[in-house]
């Protein structure tokens, strides 16, 4: 191998690594995928990831070129569109359809490219999610219809926080924060006796970080201990932010419009939770920016992920009915890579939001300080713990049963 095409795959592999890092990929993943690929382009190589830096270390098979490279990167979010436009590339070059300076410049061009649903239809993903989630956590019509007109304003400070570095700072508590101030202002103004916990909750739903806490724990149960541990607390940080934010709102807002006496309304009928599963799949289709073609996959995941979870739950007690519902979904997303040579993270995110327990982690969080639920929830702590350890139990016996066809 000489040493201009040394240089060339080594930036290759460099440039890959930060994209899918970029898209929200787990550690264990990341380092394992980039070491396939390594191995097809004739370098050896060792990668570390955390959540906030990448390590490369590249070298030729005599070591006749070495090569080091640390970037300090921010934390990704999740673009299942990206993601899977990376890993076609990846597929065409590792079946040489692709040469490596093609696949270079396509990965220059997969960067720029935004987002397939627009900010319009990602609002009212943000609506549909966050009045979805209000009504498998039992609310009311109205306590529904006014969460998802919160979520729609925690999407401008979403929004917002893209192009303002103060705003992305503060984007948890402030969004939280105003939240709470609203729902004690609905609640003084159109609709008295509300759940207005509850309706903060739903509001800000979207960034709670259940799934980070998950895929941490995840990171962790596969020895990737220093991403593993960074992510954990970096999700624990955040809950702290959402729920100091959301406590201070309430509490101006009870100052200013008077405290709120709940007055507990029928909740919708037990079909409506199907409903709200579809509908909040549904949303994170544009949330998570997913392809078109993965959709009705990515639909599928949530509804066996929910299904199994519920009705092995008669069946088993503290929470441990997630462990099915885990091990449903990882055997689904290991098969659907292998149908759709897709990676499997694309079907599982979908099918891990419905179980992972981030809004229970809240709602206990919301308990140990104030020592009051605003749902009916006995003995939450065992449960949120339990529940982790099932999720990730549950995708381990998986990858078991049905081993995986590609890292990612």
């Amino acid at each position: 191998m000489d040493k201009s095409e040394f240089i060339q795959i080594r930036r290759f592999i460099v440039k890959l690594g930060k994209m899918l890092h970029k898209y929200g990929t787990p550690a264990f993943r990341l380092e394992a995928y980039l070491h396939e690929v390594a191995l097809y382009l004739g370098v050896h190589a060792s990668f570390l990831s955390t959540p906030t830096s990448l390590t490369f270390v590249i070298w030729s098979d005599k070591h006749e070129d070495e090569y080091n490279h640390a970037a300090r990167v921010d934390p990704g979010d999740l673009d299942m569109n990206l993601l899977s436009l990376t890993d076609e590339l990846a597929i065409q070059l590792l079946e040489g359809q692709l040469t490596l300076s093609e696949a270079d410049k396509r990965l220059d061009e997969i960067s720029m490219m935004p987002s397939p649903y627009g900010k319009l239809l990602t609002g009212l993903a943000f609506l549909g999610a966050t009045s979805a989630f209000a009504m498998l956590m039992g609310a009311s019509l109205r306590e529904v219809m006014w969460s998802g007109l919160l979520g729609l304003v925690a999407y401008f400070w979403t929004l917002w926080a893209q192009y303002s570095k103060r705003v992305n700072l503060m984007l948890e508590p402030v969004t939280s924060f105003v939240a709470g101030l609203l729902a004690c202002a609905i609640s003084y103004y159109f609709a008295p006796g509300i759940n207005i916990p509850l309706m903060v909750l739903s509001s800000v739903i979207i960034l709670v970080p259940g799934l980070a806490l998950t895929m941490g724990l995840a990171e962790l149960s596969s020895r990737n201990l220093m991403s593993g541990t960074a992510r954990i607390m970096d999700a624990i940080m955040q809950l702290f932010k959402l729920y100091f934010g959301a406590f201070l709102g309430i509490s101006v807002g009870f100052s200013i419009f008077g405290a709120n006496e709940f007055v507990p309304e029928p909740s919708l009928p037990y079909w409506a939770t199907w409903v709200a599963v579809f509908l909040l799949c549904f949303a994170l289709v544009a949330i998570f920016r997913t392809r078109v073609k993965h959709i009705p996959w990515a639909l599928l995941s949530a509804f066996i992920a929910y299904g199994a979870s519920t009705w092995s739950s008669a069946y088993l007690d503290f929470g441990l009915g997630t462990f099915v519902g885990a091990f449903a979904l990882g055997v689904y997303a290991n098969l659907f890579t292998r149908i759709a040579n897709a990676p499997s993270t694309i079907v599982a995110m979908h099918g891990l939001i419905v179980l992972v327990p981030g809004s229970k982690t809240y709602i206990g969080l919301n308990s140990f300080i104030s020592g009051q639920d605003f749902v009916q929830a006995e003995h939450i702590g065992q449960e949120v713990f339990l529940i982790f350890m099932s999720l990730v139990a549950g995708l381990i016996f998986a990858n078991v049963v049905m081993p995986t066809k590609k890292a990612l």
